[in-house]
């Protein structure tokens, strides 16, 4: 089947965060949210509950689980339990119970940054300490420092550690060894892994990730695992999610946790929607994959040919690139963002929100239709032609 990825959907008058933030007539290349129409068969199945017209409490019904372990099974041979699986309502708001639960306040959470700028808000919100374990960045590329990342966990105070697998916003897909050294550690040091793999079906055409659960025993019993829909097959909107915890200790903590929060409980699109993507939405994702792959060669063959100061990070996961500015003559991603908005309407996130680390980067969202990726690079280019 066909699906098409370059049709422009105007989503004025729909309350798009994306794009009610921008001024007129701008690009917005920003916030983790693509501008494609969802996969047929949720749409389908949306339109089908919405027309029963009554929307009341929902229950979680069996087929919810079932899809999320073939998808997984089938996708990336990795088996889990339907007693390992709760809903939550999104994959922060899961996060933010855990270290409710699991930690206390003051106690160290460590992330490795650059990372997500909302797990910064998810540690400080809930009054507990950011503690970084910055990510080696040497000929372009980044890795783990794993002798700071033990050196983090050995603190008595450090009882937590968020990993982001894929890595977002440098589009990482942490090898079996990696993870399996962050899950040795961890156990090691009595530090609890939350895993967020909500990039993790949008990797490049051939590559697949690993779940942090799947790598060895030590990784599955001291891990908890949050997974969506919501980026893969946008619909972030409907607020459906899942938690897998293996060990049935945290399972039964975590579960107590997510229903003291009133996370645990879909509204009346949420499971129809997920069941219909990992049921039938397989081919649409893997259509938009190739898109994705394709936007991001053009993006690399423009910068190689019209702005060689700049260079991407490489990646193998997700629609968001990472760009390094630091050869520019002003390479603040704060001062550069406010100024490519200001004189194009072009809008990127500014990288020192990802860390400190992150401020000569900016990060750019490749999900839209090739159209509008092209008019994202000439204004890129019209911004940063006098530095």
């Amino acid at each position: 089947m066909n699906y098409d990825f370059d049709e422009k959907i105007d989503r004025s008058r729909t309350n798009a965060l994306k794009w009610e933030l921008l001024p007129a007539g701008g690009n917005p290349m920003w916030v983790a949210d693509m501008d494609f129409a969802t996969a047929p068969a949720i749409r389908e199945a949306v339109e089908k509950r919405a027309a029963h017209g009554v929307f009341g409490y929902s229950v979680i019904p069996k087929e919810w689980k079932q899809s999320y372990q073939l998808w997984w099974k089938n996708r990336y041979d990795f088996e889990m339990s339907r007693e390992w699986l709760a809903f939550a309502t999104g994959v922060i708001p899961a996060i933010s119970t855990a270290i409710r639960k699991f930690t206390t306040p003051a106690e160290k959470i460590i992330i490795q940054t650059p990372v997500y700028n909302i797990f910064f808000n998810c540690i400080a919100n809930n009054g507990r300490q950011v503690w970084e374990n910055e990510l080696i960045y040497e000929n372009g590329t980044y890795r783990m420092d794993f002798d700071d990342l033990e050196k983090k966990m050995s603190d008595p105070l450090c009882t937590m550690m968020l990993l982001c697998n894929p890595h977002n916003p440098t589009g990482n897909l942490w090898s079996r060894e990696e993870l399996e050294q962050v899950g040795e550690l961890a156990a090691k040091h009595h530090v609890l892994v939350v895993s967020d793999e909500i990039h993790c079906d949008l990797t490049d055409p051939g590559k697949r990730y690993i779940p942090f659960a799947s790598v060895s025993d030590t990784c599955r019993n001291n891990s908890i695992t949050t997974l969506a829909p919501s980026k893969s097959f946008n619909v972030a909107g409907l607020g459906t999610a899942c938690v897998c915890v293996p060990e049935q200790g945290l399972r039964e903590r975590m579960k107590r946790a997510l229903n003291t929060d009133e996370i645990a409980e879909p509204n009346a699109f949420a499971v129809d929607a997920a069941i219909a993507a990992y049921t039938r939405g397989g081919e649409w994702l893997d259509a938009l994959r190739e898109y994705l792959f394709e936007n991001k060669k053009i993006v690399k063959a423009f910068l190689q040919n019209n702005l060689p100061q700049l260079s991407i990070v490489p990646s193998e996961a997700t629609y968001l690139l990472w760009l390094d500015c630091s050869n520019l003559e002003e390479s603040d991603s704060e001062v550069l963002q406010q100024r490519i908005l200001d004189k194009t309407g072009l809008r990127l996130n500014a990288g020192y929100t990802y860390g400190e680390c992150g401020r000569p980067f900016l990060r750019m969202n490749i999900a839209c239709p090739r159209e509008q990726v092209v008019d994202g690079l000439n204004r890129l280019k019209e911004a940063l032609a006098d530095l």
